[in-house]
């Protein structure tokens, strides 16, 4: 079936207002501007499908922006991430995020959605941009009246604005995790890390401490956008007492925000984990780490929230460290049941990293990536043993899992400080897993079945990680891993 696909230039007409004193009377000029959209459905299946929208800022720079446009066929969006969307009948409109909302000249910024269809699906035919229609070109500015005092700059014929070089669905140079698979059509519903900005446009906080000594809290950003956390503020903040990890922030614009599963967090019957268990650097500037010993756990009820449900594709990644582990259940990270409670085969699939050995007959101690999809941690595809395995020991680790939520998952890891991704398993799910059915929360650092009634009983380190909604290419992580190694984790 054809996949429709539209790149075309938009241009808008946004007004240059002059404020400075002495500026010239003349009147003010039209503000050059462009941008470029492509609409790329990324996957079609029967009733439904996933689309990709990239734009790229060709002219002045723009802070907020809306992208609206008319479905021809009945389509109707169910879920969209980075971003916000109103549909009324075909009319539809998305805003920014927020975190997306600027754009520089020749930026890029994109964001994604699934949506229903019926019949055809054809691509829309025309956008517009914060409000002005489409008209196919760069909109130049007029001529100002002649004046001696006008500097060259305002000549009223510059040269049009160019293309950018690389087309909006190729990863820029700057990207970080969630902006490279993006790219590959796989948005980020959910990205957290207490170190480091997972996307190159991210200047948020990236998780909140609590201290002891009075029970206040401190939001703990970036140094600049798309940077390294600010490890002074937290320092500062917790200087002479002791502090607390509540709160993991989302990254991804979906607010899927992980907090500790105890009294005052999620609920539950864990506590937060330590703030300075352990310092680390990334790219050279101090971090910590979410360091997660029995007891500490995180949580959060993502199905309404853009986590994948059912048998839909995801994928996910985390960072993690090979010499802080144990074999208690279970060193989690990825999608597991809103319950709590371990709901059957297939209700989970999330990253889990450790030395158990669930089914038993493993070759060695671990600890191994293995794939926690509910009734047990799987090596590959089925209880026997997986002899492609093998034991990640070093400092960081980087762990991978991909499941197309009907017949296929793989499973990947490697060092985080260097090398390209080894390929554990990819292959058929287990017996009894397909379809599989997601509920949509999130785990972090405990099995599914945990913590509203019972405690964590595993260990392990978490710096970053992502979930994202699609079945992400072997190329897409392969990039991922890249941008980990450049990291520069010690």
């Amino acid at each position: 079936m054809k996949i429709p696909r539209l790149r075309l230039w938009i241009a808008t007409g946004l007004v240059a207002v002059a404020g400075a004193a002495g500026a010239l009377t003349a009147p003010a000029a039209h503000a050059a501007t462009g941008c470029r959209v492509d609409y790329s459905v990324t996957n079609q299946w029967p009733g439904g499908f996933g689309t990709n929208v990239s734009i790229t800022n060709l002219g002045d720079a723009i802070n907020g922006w809306r992208l609206s446009w008319s479905f021809a066929a009945g389509q109707t969006i169910t879920q969209l991430w980075s971003g916000s969307v109103t549909q009324s009948g075909a009319q539809v409109t998305v805003a920014d995020a927020g975190y997306n909302a600027t754009l520089a000249t020749g930026a890029s910024t994109s964001f994604g959605f699934n949506a229903s269809w019926n019949g055809t699906n054809p691509a829309p035919a025309s956008f517009t941009l914060n409000g002005t229609a489409c008209t196919g070109g760069v909109t130049s500015s007029p001529s100002p009246s002649p004046s001696p005092r006008v500097s060259p700059s305002a000549n009223p014929s510059p040269s049009p604005s160019p293309s950018p070089s690389a087309s909006p669905s190729s990863t820029p140079v700057s990207s970080k995790p969630c902006d490279i698979y993006a790219a590959g059509g796989t948005p980020c519903v959910a990205a957290h890390s207490t170190t480091r900005a997972l996307y190159s446009s991210y200047n948020g906080n990236l998780y909140q401490v609590r201290r002891s000594s009075d029970n206040a809290t401190r939001n703990i950003g970036v140094l600049a956008q798309g940077g390294v956390a600010n490890a002074s503020a937290q320092d500062s903040f917790c200087s002479g007492t002791s502090c607390v990890i509540t709160v993991v922030y989302d990254q991804s614009g979906h607010g899927n925000d992980v907090a500790y599963q105890g009294p005052g967090g999620a609920g539950g019957r864990d506590t937060a984990a330590s703030a300075t268990s352990e310092s680390l650097t990334v790219g050279g500037s101090k971090a910590y780490s979410l360091y997660i010993k029995p007891g500490n756990s995180y949580w959060r009820d993502g199905h309404l929230t853009g986590v994948p449900t059912g048998s839909a594709p995801e994928g996910m990644y985390m960072v993690t460290s090979g010499t802080h582990v144990n074999g208690g259940c279970c060193f989690d990270y990825g999608n597991s049941e809103t319950t709590r409670k371990a709901d059957g085969a297939g209700a989970m699939d999330a990253i889990y990293f450790g030395t158990s050995c669930w089914f038993g007959g493993c070759s060695g101690s671990g600890p191994w990536v293995q794939a926690d999809l509910e009734y047990g941690l799987y090596p590959g595809g089925s209880q026997s043993w997986n002899y492609n395995q093998r034991a990640f020991t070093s400092k960081f680790v980087t762990a991978t899992l991909k499941n197309n939520g009907t017949s296929r998952f793989a499973i990947k890891g490697s060092n985080a400080q260097s090398g390209s991704l080894y390929t554990l398993y990819d292959g058929a799910l287990p017996r009894g897993y397909s379809p599989m059915r997601k509920q949509g929360a999130i785990i972090l650092g405990s099995g599914g079945d945990c913590c509203a009634t019972n405690t964590n009983q595993s260990q392990g380190t978490f710096y970053e990680g992502a979930i994202v909604s699609g079945y992400p290419s072997d190329a897409t992580e392969n990039a991922v891993q890249a941008d980990v190694v450049a990291a520069g984790y010690r």
